[in-house]
């Protein structure tokens, strides 16, 4: 094998393995092998950037031996949202010089210690590693973990809702990848009233990777909007973790529904710091058109701080599908008085 790869998709490919990539900054998106390699060609910017880099997840695996390996890989982003080539480049070379033409060996001490010294490497939170693992398991059809029972039988109802310390967290995400299982989408909707915020939380993280069946959905708005009436504070705490789990929902219409009566409401109900970051950093598809973006603007700025703005106004931006309405809301006539302030401290640094 002829060692000048040019890309991370042809590395693999020539190593025979199989493989998926995924995207972990926002939350776990599978991307496809399209979208990737045009990524990696610079015909396409990343579609989910955050913070100015691109966070990937690669799994591989032989066909002789489906055990997967993972590389947890972060890669700079030109302002256009490009992938930078010199570091994929630099990427690539430290792997060929650790592993050579095998990528499935088990490396020595050695190589081991030049792996380590990848500085594209990160480390994701364990709740997008729990999900990530739900996720390849069912790929590569391996069982689920040992903790899937325990949070089956706890999800059904068979022990007392108050018994939540024995649920496991990796039991959640294997529940979450099989949601597409009607009898698992009744357990769901039949338990989500009852499960305390220590076991909901957690098992709104895994669902915020999952399209939602309609009965979930609905049944995950009708929570929130009873955390929204109640005093509790804990309560109040589940809000931004119930709208997290609908954001691989968003193109729903109930979604859509609930989260355009969420900005247009926020006037009596304004939305906390909480709930504006998740939904520019995980829902920006319902507020992809000018309209809807213009009215987030003006209840982030009308209800936070004016760092709170710059931050998610920043962030949005850099979002290929969001970028250009961000440029017309700049320019409307439309804008008020207050958010044409907070536009412009923005170019005053």
């Amino acid at each position: 094998m002829a060692l000048a790869m040019r890309t991370i998709s042809e590395l693999l490919k020539t190593s025979g393995s199989q493989y998926r990539i995924y995207d972990i900054g926002r939350k776990v998106d599978k991307l496809s092998k399209e979208t990737f390699t045009k990524v990696e060609a610079n015909q396409l910017p990343y579609p989910f950037p955050s913070q100015g880099h691109a966070y990937i997840a690669i799994a591989f695996w032989q066909k002789k031996n489906t055990q997967p390996y993972l590389w947890f890989v972060k890669f700079p982003l030109d302002e256009r949202g490009l992938l930078n080539l010199v570091a994929r480049d630099h990427f690539i070379a430290i792997i060929i010089e650790a592993l050579g033409s095998d990528l499935a060996i088990s490396p020595n001490e050695r190589q081991e210690e030049l792996l380590k010294s990848n500085p594209y490497h990160f480390t994701p939170p364990q709740y997008k590693l729990a999900y990530l693992n739900s996720s390849i398991s069912t790929e590569v059809k391996h069982e689920s973990s040992q903790f899937f029972s325990g949070a089956l039988r706890y999800l059904s109802g068979d022990d007392t809702w108050e018994s939540w310390q024995t649920v496991g967290v990796q039991g959640l995400n294997d529940f979450a990848v099989r949601l597409s299982e009607k009898t698992n989408q009744k357990i769901l909707v039949n338990a989500l009233p009852n499960i305390p915020g220590p076991v909901l939380q957690p098992l709104c993280s895994a669902l915020e990777n999952v399209k939602l069946p309609v009965d979930v959905i609905d049944q995950l708005i009708t929570q929130f909007e009873h955390s929204v009436e109640c005093t509790n504070n804990r309560q109040k705490s589940d809000q931004s973790f119930i709208l997290r789990s609908l954001s691989s929902s968003c193109e729903h219409p109930h979604v859509i529904r609930f989260i355009h009566s969420l900005i247009e409401n926020s006037s009596q109900i304004p939305l906390s710091e909480e709930l504006v970051i998740v939904l520019a950093g995980r829902c920006w598809q319902v507020i992809s058109n000018e309209q809807q973006l213009m009215a987030f603007l003006e209840t982030l700025i009308s209800n936070h701080e004016v760092e709170v703005f710059q931050a998610i106004f920043k962030d949005l931006v850099a979002i290929p599908a969001i970028r250009p309405l961000i440029f017309q809301c700049m320019r409307s006539p439309n804008r008020s008085a207050k958010l044409s302030k907070a536009i412009g401290l923005l170019f005053q640094r």
